[in-house]
């Protein structure tokens, strides 16, 4: 059990009393937290949060599978930085602001696909997004090479390998609606259910409806099988508009 949890359920231990059956046994406790309700459970003596035990599981296998990709993507890695500075002018890494785990700003990188005079949104926003893409832009989105550099982030404990994709912090619509039904509790992914179901096709409605599916389904059975077919996804290039 990690520090956090004993400090979550230590000051749940104080309420418990108030929670009981009848039958003096202390079973499911419906918690109201941010609209939703978490499943306590009591393990030796003292209330155990699951949800905090499968959060310390994923934390574990995301620093995990970093590492192990980190090492085997190095040398691509810096293949293609090097092909982004030889082929159009600019940084190599283009740094967004993006929403973290309760609506927290942080910055992301990407390697950079789009010209640097690219307005700030969402491509799917702009009038004409080709027009604003550099010479090797749409191989990088299309491939998803473009998104290496946020290894770093998970590494940082800003993202999870799967989660919702983290939305730019003008996405109000967006940050709006997730906070709504509770998904901002989550951390940011690489990928994500909403990607599996459609990436950039994705209205917004639907985009969180599927996210919120995740928030209710998530487990480490769950993860494993969207990291299956986001790769079965990223080699036949589907649902990438831009």
């Amino acid at each position: 059990m990690s520090f956090a949890t004993l400090v979550w359920t230590a000051s749940l231990n104080k309420a418990s009393g108030e929670h009981k059956r009848s039958s003096g046994k202390l079973g499911a406790i419906p918690l109201l937290t941010r609209k939703r309700f978490l499943t306590i459970r009591r393990e030796g003596g003292w209330l155990v949060d699951e949800r905090m035990e499968n959060m310390s599981l994923k934390r574990a296998v995301d620093f995990f599978l970093v590492v192990i990709a980190s090492l085997i993507l190095l040398v691509p890695s810096l293949v293609v930085a090097l092909c982004v500075r030889f082929t159009s002018p600019g940084p190599i890494l283009y740094w967004s602001k993006r929403v973290g785990r309760f609506n927290q700003i942080f910055l992301m990188p990407k390697f950079r696909s789009m010209r640097i005079d690219t307005p700030t949104v969402a491509t799917h926003l702009l009038e004409d997004p080709d027009r604003f893409l550099t010479p090797i832009g749409s191989f990088l989105r299309k491939s998803s090479l473009d998104e290496l550099p946020q290894l770093w982030c998970i590494l940082a404990g800003k993202m999870s390998f799967v989660g919702p994709r983290p939305a730019l912090y003008n996405q109000y619509d967006l940050i709006e609606l997730r906070t709504a039904h509770g998904v901002d509790k989550l951390l940011p992914g690489l990928t994500g259910w909403a990607q599996i179901n459609g990436r950039d096709e994705l209205p917004i409605p639907e985009k969180v409806k599927f996210d919120v599916e995740y928030l209710e389904r998530r487990s480490f059975g769950f993860d494993m099988r969207i990291l299956f077919l986001t790769a079965e996804k990223v080699i036949r290039r589907k649902g990438v508009t831009h």
